[in-house]
């Protein structure tokens, strides 16, 4: 099996001690691997988890529409589903909006996490031309253009990046994805935005957001656009300090992991017991509130993330 096929193998955990079953949504042609650590982190707490490769979305297929990816992953979602008493779901970057998509067209998911959310490629090393994409879709250039990859290739970690930019040079893609994206991805990309941007209002699972204050690919202004239009009653938002966009494999994949964790056990103990966030917070203890107040207010993740 070569290479590429192995990073677009699907990642499945079987749950060990819950009845709560977890979707990871990877990148825009991207692949499993990338969400590789925050599904084992999760596994080793007990949940089952899923990463599944998204043909027409993932590396190494022409590029579907955002409704086809849509619809893969709500078929995903309701095979969870029918397995398992909840389901929480999180994405990378384009992954973590068909999240946000998904919880409009299915209601009853627990919880979501949502990581370096892109709703906007507007990010430092995004091209200054980028915003006239739309109008160059309309010619013949769409057929032509690519917008490439590079560097950092959104990790801020010098040894994974340097990994990363040779296996780019040698292969043209990696576990993080290809080293090009085509104009179609970035308008069905756009389209998918969209979508979320006009429905997100009628968002009720519980969510997290966790986004890198110097994220090379799309800006917290996209956190925060969610955290303010989404309708949910319990949500929380944390910046990271040492990381880029692919927060799933950088210097802070730790703490990213561990808050996606205590995000989806505190909603998995609301459901099952019946308690409020005060209740739960309080459950477990004066420092972990403090903590995730901090979280909540949005400071960063470097005023915390050594203590938990």
């Amino acid at each position: 099996m070569s290479a590429q096929n192995l990073l677009m193998q699907d990642i499945v955990h079987a749950a060990s001690s819950r009845n709560h079953a977890v979707l990871l949504l990877h990148g825009l042609r991207s692949t499993p691997q990338e969400m590789g650590y925050v599904a084992r982190a999760l596994a080793k707490q007990g949940f089952a988890v899923h990463v599944p490769y998204l043909p027409g979305y993932g590396l190494g297929t022409e590029c579907g529409t955002s409704v086809e990816w849509r619809e893969q992953v709500r078929a995903h979602y309701r095979k969870l589903a029918g397995a398992y008493g909840s389901v929480s779901v999180g994405g990378l970057c384009i992954g973590a909006t068909l999240a946000l998509a998904l919880a409009i067209e299915e209601p009853e998911i627990l919880a979501l996490s949502l990581l370096s959310v892109t709703l906007d490629y507007d990010g430092w090393t995004i091209p200054w031309y980028h915003w006239m994409l739309g109008l160059a879709y309309k010619t013949p250039i769409r057929n032509f253009y690519s917008l490439r990859e590079r560097s950092p290739f959104g990790l801020k970690n010098e040894a994974l990046r340097a990994k990363v930019a040779k296996s780019m040079l040698r292969r043209g893609d990696s576990e993080i994805g290809a080293a090009t994206l085509s104009m179609h991805h970035i308008f069905e990309a756009k389209a998918l935005a969209k979508y979320v941007t006009k429905n997100i209002a009628k968002i009720k699972a519980d969510c997290l957001l966790i986004h890198a204050i110097d994220d090379d690919i799309s800006t917290t202004a996209n956190a925060d656009v969610v955290y303010r239009g989404i309708g949910s009653t319990r949500r929380r938002k944390i910046f990271l300090d040492d990381c880029y966009h692919i927060i799933t494999m950088d210097n802070e994949r730790d703490l990213v992991a561990r808050e996606t964790h205590y995000f989806f056990e505190e909603a998995a103990k609301l459901k099952n017991d019946g308690l409020n966030a005060v209740s739960v917070a309080r459950a477990q203890g004066t420092r972990r509130q403090a903590t995730h107040s901090l979280a909540e207010s949005g400071v960063f993740a470097k005023w915390f993330r050594r203590d938990l």
